[in-house]
């Protein structure tokens, strides 16, 4: 856990849920390249919103950002899932 709250920063990774919902539901792109994109686009929102400063922390956080809003999106996906009820 410490390594979510030294990494993950929720601005970035609200961001890069909501451009990954974008791109999965609006664009007709092949959806295995979402975390991918999220993963660079994290690292460059983290370095903008620290005042374009890039070190190794700042690039870290915003890559575990992007990919923790993946992880965000698969696990509102499965909890909000509705099993079909077998006869």
């Amino acid at each position: 856990m410490d390594f979510l709250n030294e990494y993950v920063v929720a601005v970035v990774m609200a961001a890069c849920y909501c451009v990954g919902y974008v791109i999965k539901n609006f664009m007709p792109t092949d959806n295995k390249f979402i975390p991918l994109i999220m993963l660079l686009l994290g690292a460059f929102f983290n370095v903008w919103f620290n005042n374009w400063e890039i070190t190794l922390p700042i690039l870290l956080g915003g890559m575990a950002s992007g990919l923790a809003s993946t992880g965000v999106n698969q696990l509102v996906k499965q909890l909000t899932k509705v099993e079909a009820i077998e006869k």
